[in-house]
Formats: C-alpha cells, sequence, structure tokens
C-alpha cells in the first residue's frame, strides 16, 4: 500500500458502511457484531483492507471482473481525458471512442459487426431478448419468440435474465417470470444424466429434443455460456458446441453466448467460445471489458441480425430500446486502454501459461485430498468440486465449503465458490485471478487452499 492506515482512521467509513449501505449477495445479520470488510487499495493481484491486511484476490474482484489487475494508472488515465474531453451523450449520437473501441473489438470477433453499448452483463442480455422478440413479431409473424436457456446458467438479475436463469436459488421468491422462457438440461459429464460414450453429443440432443417439443417454429434463441461459471465452473464436453451449432442451424434458431464472465482473454483466447469453433449470432460481454475501471457492457451480433431492424417506411422497424449509460464516453474509453494492455503485454498467453499451472497444482492437491472429486475449466477460470465421497459423488455441505473459503481468507488468500446457485450443489471452489499473475501468486494460491483444506477436513 501507498500508505498502511490504522484501524482507527478508517473507523468513521466502517461504521458508515454498517449503518447506511446495502451490500450485494451478503446476509446482514452478522454485521450487527462484526465489521463489514472495506477494501481500500489494490495492486497486480493483492488488495488491502481496512485493517491494513494485505491478500492475493483470487477471483478478480469477487465476480470475475479485473481482468488486467489492480492500480493500472493509465486505463484511469484513459478515462479522465476523455471526460474531461467529452463525458456523456446518449448513443442516439456516436462518440469517438465508442467507435474506435466497436472497431477495435470486431477485429477480434469476425462474423460479427454491431455493436449495442449498454452499462451492464444483465442488461446486455436483457437486449438479446428483446431483440429476440421483436425480430420475432416483425419477420416471424409472432412466432419464434420463445428462448431457450440451460440448467446451471446465469445470465443476470433482472427479471427477464432470472426467467432465462438456471440457478433455482438466484431466481427464487422474484417471480412470477414472463411467458416464453425454456431450460434445457445441463452438460456437466462430471454429474451425468445419460449412460452414454459420446456425452457431449448426447447432452447437446437434449436441447433438440426441448425444441421438438415447443415446436421448431416458435422458438426463436439459444442462450448459452460457454463455460458455466457461477453455475460450478463446467467445461461442456467434445462434441458439444458442434451438434449445438449443427441443431441451431438445422432450426433456424439464434445463437447467443453469454461472455460476461469468460469474455476479454479470461480462458486463453478474447472469448470462450472461440476454443469451440462455433460462430454465434449473439455475443454479450460485460465484466472484463474494461476490468471494473468503468461501466461498460456490449452486445455484439452479426449485420444479419442488425438488417431485420433497418425499414425506413416503419417507424416501429428500429430497435427502440435505449441504455442511459451505455452512453458515456469513459467506458469505451478504458475498454480500448485495457485492450490495449492485453495485447501489449501478451495477457492471453500469460493466462494459457498460469492457466496451465493452476491446473497443475489443484490436480496435485486433488491427489492430496480426497475431499477434491473434480478439478476442471480452462485458462485462468479453474473450479474444484468438493464432495464427501468420490464413489458417490456426495456434495460436502454448504457449512463446510464456508469453513474452506474463511481458512483461505486467513491466509492471505480471497477465493469464491458457488452459492445461491442449486439446491444441495453449491459445493464448488471458483478460482479467476487476473490475467496478470506470476508462478509465484499461482502457487501462493494453491497454497493457501492447501492448508485451508486440510484445516477442514483433517
Amino acid at each position: 500500500m501507498n500508505a498502511v492506515p490504522q484501524p482507527n482512521d478508517l473507523r468513521p467509513i466502517i461504521e458508515a458502511d454498517r449503518r447506511h449501505v446495502w451490500h450485494h449477495m451478503l446476509q446482514h445479520k452478522p454485521l450487527e457484531t462484526s465489521d463489514p470488510r472495506i477494501i481500500v487499495e489494490g495492486k497486480g493481484l493483492k488488495v488491502w483492507d481496512a485493517a491494513g491486511r494485505e491478500y492475493i484476490d483470487a477471483l478478480s474482484g469477487g465476480v470475475w471482473t479485473v481482468n488486467v489487475g489492480y492500480g493500472r494508472a493509465s486505463i484511469a488515465e484513459a478515462v479522465r481525458d476523455q471526460l474531461v474531453r467529452m463525458n456523456y451523450f446518449a448513443q442516439s449520437a456516436g462518440s469517438i471512442p465508442a467507435a474506435r473501441f466497436a472497431e477495435k473489438l470486431l477485429e477480434k470477433m469476425p462474423g460479427l459487426s454491431r455493436v449495442y453499448f449498454g452499462n451492464s452483463g444483465s442488461e446486455a442480455n436483457e437486449k438479446v431478448f428483446k431483440m429476440v422478440r421483436q425480430i420475432a413479431q416483425r419477420h416471424h409473424g409472432g412466432n419464434k419468440w420463445k428462448i431457450l436457456y440451460r440448467e446451471r446458467d446465469y445470465h443476470g438479475t433482472t427479471i427477464g435474465t432470472l426467467a432465462a436463469g438456471g440457478q433455482p436459488e438466484r431466481a427464487a421468491m422474484y417471480g412470477p417470470y414472463p411467458d416464453g422462457f425454456f431450460m434445457v438440461p445441463h452438460c456437466m459429464e462430471y454429474r451425468k444424466q445419460w449412460d452414454v460414450e459420446a456425452y457431449g453429443e448426447r447432452a447437446a440432443d437434449a436441447i433438440e429434443e426441448v425444441i421438438l417439443r415447443e415446436g421448431p417454429e416458435t422458438v426463436g434463441l439459444l442462450c448459452l455460456e460457454p463455460i458455466t461459471a457461477g453455475g460450478g465452473v463446467i467445461v461442456p464436453p467434445e462434441g458439444y458446441w458442434e451438434r449445438v451449432q449443427e441443431i441451431c442451424r438445422k432450426y433456424e434458431i439464434l445463437l447467443h453466448i453469454d461472455e460476461v464472465v469468460c469474455g476479454l482473454g479470461r480462458t486463453g483466447t478474447w472469448f470462450g467460445y472461440q476454443n469451440f469453433g462455433i460462430q454465434p449470432d449473439f455475443v454479450t460481454m460485460a465484466k472484463g471489458v474494461a476490468s471494473g475501471y468503468a461501466a461498460i457492457s456490449c452486445t455484439v451480433t452479426t449485420e444479419a441480425v442488425f438488417e431485420k431492424f433497418k425499414d425506413g417506411s416503419d417507424p416501429m422497424a428500429h430497435f427502440r430500446d435505449i441504455s442511459t449509460f451505455g452512453g458515456c464516453a469513459g467506458g469505451p474509453a478504458a475498454a480500448l486502454e485495457n485492450m490495449r494492455i492485453i495485447e501489449d503485454e501478451h495477457l492471453l498467453d500469460n493466462c494459457l501459461a498460469m492457466g496451465a499451472r493452476l491446473r497443475l497444482n489443484l490436480e496435485a492437491l486433488k491427489n492430496k485430498h480426497a475431499v477434491i472429486g473434480d478439478v476442471r475449466g480452462m485458462g485462468l477460470f479453474q473450479g474444484a468440486e468438493l464432495v464427501e465421497d468420490r464413489t458417490t459423488r456426495k456434495p460436502v455441505d454448504e457449512k463446510s465449503i464456508a469453513r474452506v473459503i474463511a481458512e483461505t481468507t486467513a491466509r492471505g488468500v480471497l477465493i469464491g465458490a458457488s452459492n445461491r446457485s442449486v439446491p444441495g450443489l453449491n459445493n464448488v471452489l471458483c478460482l479467476a485471478p487476473a490475467l496478470v499473475a506470476s508462478a509465484a501468486e499461482i502457487d501462493a494460491i494453491t497454497s493457501a487452499i492447501d492448508g485451508a483444506l486440510a484445516a477442514v477436513f483433517a
């Protein structure tokens, strides 16, 4: 830190937080008798709290966001310079950084040609759903309005995106939900639903079964994460994506890939879907686009989709939508510098190298600790599923997961876990350190997990 604060220095801040801030994804009852965590500074992978404690952040801001690490002065300077020149104008007009970033982004995404700017992943996904519904009304006589989503996937916090979410605990108590959203089975072979050899193809065939049940003429969109994130860090099996693409083309269903977590280098490629050789119709992204230095999201699509909204004779033909803060010029300015850093510092290569090291370390922990039933992931996006018994694969209870998190934190490392997702299956430790991670930091992360597992499951 630049200056390690004394605990009393920030006491008023801690008390103001306790009295007035409603935190995300947090039960506040314990804060009646304990202090909230206040993070005051970050550099690279390290953060410091109000008490001066230092941690390695192995989850990039808690939710897979700070891809290029903390303390990037050049991003802050790019945002500052842009805000002084022109901070905001509604996206009914353009801005210099938005045009430049859209062009640079699309160079990384062959086959896609249009970018719609917003401010969050939830919003980016909601835009796709609205586009599909409008296409159904104008081009399919009101048909092809149904949206398919996958069990265990997550697409956001709005009512619409929760309706398309495959995590029951996230959606509980927020219904009733809008019509037209239908779930397809998950594709995790570790918890297989079919006893077959070509599991990836069989899991994809289950999507076709839902399409045939609902009627192909009514289904307009299939929305999937390239790698399921909060639902358990699930990499689809071999053969899955090829069959998914085939099914979508067979029934003229638009394919939407939600890259909010995997996008911008997390898996060692610019986007997660690029590991699987597929060509989506929509790609959405947010978190890593500017690494948390500014709020920005992108809904990216093809020229074919874009053309469906062009009809000068019909005043209702265009996409009648607005994202107020999609007009903030600071977001694309930050995103441009974020992308430059990834390129110039060869962070995709580092992600692959350090991801391989992280995977090897986790496999070594699996050999040492019987509680680890499965290790999976891609690049610097890895998960370890904890089970009571490797034969039955019975999940460990959530209290034990919480103890592992606490023990790892006590050893100076912040990790995550699947939580409030699937009842009885919130048992996966989640790791997604920044793409700048060093070998020493990767080893420190897994060493802390090693100690935590030994302490909890001795």
